[in-house]
């Protein structure tokens, strides 16, 4: 009997020994590759930082971070807020709060979430995209290189490269007027708002800033020489 005790006394021992390799531990996202005035979680945000599913970034006014995040990249401008997450296999962030631009070096490389949409490159091509938070249920996405594909449930529509809308994530019956997206960078109204069939979503056409925003954005995202 005694040698049954050191038995099972050994195999208690051995099972809380690895029992940490068990658990599950916090997936790293991507890394910090620049920040000013900016926080992770209630710390300050530095280069160099990984960045786990669940973490929350923000930056005060005038600040901004960027994050590598495998093949993708994402930039939140100032009085901005995103949390991390995962698509499954997919980085990806939840937007809360400002704007946030992102680049993607294939369809599957990052996904941004704002409220009930969801946004990500349209094909494998380079992609640029920038999203801002107007309200709870109220955005602007703009494609200033390659295409972006919107979808909210089973409601997907392409945004082409060059086009900007204002999207309202109600259905068109109850969606508001058309107005100006306030601070989005657009210009004015293309037209109509565009409607499909079972519409979870209804969005108008807006104008796009110049071409010296795509060049800046290129710089920000793509160059070897920034961060």
């Amino acid at each position: 009997m005694s040698r049954l005790r050191e038995l099972i006394a050994a195999l208690i021992s051995v099972s809380l020994l690895i029992a940490p390799a068990w658990s599950a531990s916090p997936t790293s996202l991507g890394t910090v590759v620049y920040a000013d005035r900016a926080h992770m979680g209630a710390g300050a945000a530095s280069v160099g930082a990984t960045v786990f599913g669940g973490d929350r970034l923000s930056t005060e006014q005038s600040g901004s971070v960027q994050v590598r995040a495998g093949a993708a990249r994402l930039l939140l401008s100032g009085a901005s807020s995103a949390t991390f997450a995962k698509d499954e296999a997919t980085p990806a962030a939840i937007l809360t709060l400002g704007s946030a631009t992102f680049s993607t070096a294939n369809s599957k490389a990052f996904a941004l979430h704002v409220a009930s949409a969801v946004i990500r490159p349209n094909t494998d091509q380079p992609t640029i995209g920038h999203v801002t938070v107007l309200g709870p249920k109220e955005l602007v996405v703009r494609s200033t290189r390659g295409s972006l594909s919107i979808a909210v449930e089973d409601d997907v529509r392409v945004i082409a490269e060059g086009t900007a809308y204002r999207i309202v994530l109600d259905s068109p019956d109850t969606a508001a007027a058309p107005q100006g997206p306030r601070g989005a960078g657009g210009k004015r109204y293309g037209g109509p708002p565009v409607k499909a069939a079972r519409s979870r979503f209804i969005w108008y056409a807006i104008g796009i800033t110049t071409v010296l925003t795509v060049w800046a954005l290129h710089e920000a995202l793509e160059s070897p020489d920034r961060p």
